[in-house]
């Protein structure tokens, strides 16, 4: 089992935890495929006048009568780059092509999307999907009436595939904001959007899960639902029983390129953060905490002695960092921010994306078996982490052969100390551990010699965290111990 198989590492933006349904650029082979290759302010969150409680079986038809016409059809055209005959070494021919004319380079190829948007403001104001407007050169917004208007690109933020575009228009229809914290899974929920190009297309389903973390989208506590998306829907929104827009429809999971009943959507709470950003200053800043965190299962919970498998364990450190300088350390679990419980690893990128630089977190962690709390002043920019003596035996019941690193393996880590893995076997084997990596800390605690891991080994009983370093990527490996 290869560790970065064995469990996604987040960035707290650095959180490093993974877009979407899209007609331009589609690949059946994504699992999660993209969709679809200061003006006044929009309609304030509130909930739309309720007519049914959420587990009502609300009626649809009311809600597309009443908010269809806000529902835009979204397309683009523009260029992208692929490389010319005589430029691939691979390609048999290429020796025929290479210096003659027009040949070599990259050659710009027309590439045309669609997708779907919502208006929020009555003087033309539109939410759609960063996705969606991707390295368009221009952008047609198609009205329910069959209008159409040049669209202009005020923004867009490719952490939380968010835009917002601007038509020149007044007295238009809009849609009614909700709150997704409202929901519940098991609520039933409506899109609406142009899959395929079928403008106006409603489809309908219930909230799967929430909250849900996705590989390479740190920001978003994703709503899962079992709506049907398609290419095209990409941007279109996501209607709760009150007809009050709750998400932006963004990201289906699928072995075929097509739907497979799995759709996930933006909370609208987090694309109006970013839609307000952009509205006030053309750009979006997101802060950040500069840590690397892992999801608990039992085993690291019991090596933690921790009471249940939750919060989010942090494996790493970035240099200098927030995180650093409140004291955080490796091995700490993170079990509350700002008073808002992290249930799971996936909440603290989410919280800690939408937050602003400047702005202070307060951290509950559980440390060496007792709750602390730290107190870090969040940044705005994100910043990349990550004598030789003869190889020692600590196999025992961990079953690895380790050194110490030299001078130079330690500067190459940025690791102050650890042990290189050259032969493992066993338990730490079975647990994904291989030659190479490097050995950093046991159950929180940091390994430097071979005397202290097996002393750490033998107070460990029957299960270890290991601190595991791969390349830039730490992680804790959770161990049964032989």
């Amino acid at each position: 089992m290869k560790l970065r198989q064995a469990t996604a590492a987040l960035t707290v933006a650095g959180i490093l935890v993974t877009s979407a349904a899209g007609a331009a650029g589609w690949s059946p082979r994504e699992w999660f495929a993209r969709q679809d290759s200061a003006p006044p302010a929009a309609t304030a969150v509130a909930p739309a006048a309720g007519t049914v409680a959420p587990a009502t079986a609300p009626n649809y038809r009311a809600i597309v009568e009443r908010f269809g016409p806000a529902v835009v059809g979204i397309n683009t055209e523009g260029t992208t780059k692929t490389a010319a005959r005589g430029d691939n070494d691979d390609d048999p021919l290429s020796q025929f092509f290479r210096g003659m004319p027009g040949r070599g380079g990259q050659s710009p190829v027309p590439v045309r999307g669609q997708g779907s948007g919502f208006i929020v403001g009555q003087d033309g104001i539109i939410l759609t999907n960063a996705h969606v407007v991707k390295d368009a050169s221009e952008v047609t917004v198609k009205l329910s009436d069959r209008r159409e208007f040049k669209a202009r690109v005020l923004g867009s933020d490719p952490a939380t595939d968010v835009a917002v575009l601007k038509i020149d228009a007044s007295k238009l229809p809009v849609v009614n904001l909700g709150d997704p914290k409202r929901l519940g899974v098991g609520d039933y929920v409506l899109a609406i959007g142009s899959p395929f190009g079928f403008e106006q297309s409603a489809t309908s389903g219930i909230v799967s899960a929430k909250g849900r973390s996705l590989p390479g989208d740190a920001y978003v506590p994703f709503i899962q639902t079992d709506v049907a998306v398609n290419p095209g829907n990409s941007g279109g929104p996501l209607f709760d029983a009150s007809g009050a827009v709750v998400g932006i429809n963004s990201q289906i999971y699928s072995q075929t390129g097509g739907y497979m009943g799995l759709s996930f959507a933006i909370p609208i709470d987090v694309a109006l953060s970013v839609k307000d950003q952009i509205v006030a200053t053309g750009r979006v800043s997101h802060a950040r905490l500069g840590v690397a965190v892992q999801e608990l299962n039992q085993t690291l919970a019991d090596s933690f002695k921790l009471p249940q498998p939750e919060g989010a364990l942090v494996s790493s450190i970035d240099r200098n960092s927030p995180a650093a300088k409140a004291g955080l350390q490796p091995g700490d679990v993170i079990l509350s921010y700002n008073g808002q419980t992290i249930a799971r690893s996936g909440d603290l990128p989410a919280q800690v994306g939408l937050a602003r630089p400047g702005d202070q977190a307060k951290l509950e962690v559980w440390r060496n078996g007792r709750k602390e709390t730290l107190t870090a002043t969040l940044a705005g920019s994100s910043e990349k982490l990550a004598a030789a003596s003869p190889a020692s035996a600590a196999r025992g019941k961990l079953g690895v052969a380790v050194r110490p690193l030299t001078d130079e393996e330690r500067q190459e880590a940025h690791l102050r100390a650890g042990l290189l893995v050259e032969q493992a076997g066993g338990a730490a084997a079975r647990s994904g551990v291989e030659p190479g990596d490097i050995i950093v800390a046991i159950n929180g605690t940091p390994i430097a010699s071979v005397p202290e891991l097996q002393k750490r080994l033998e107070q460990a009983g029957g299960q270890a965290a290991l601190l595991v370093q791969r390349g830039d990527t730490q992680i804790f490996v959770p161990v049964k111990l032989g």
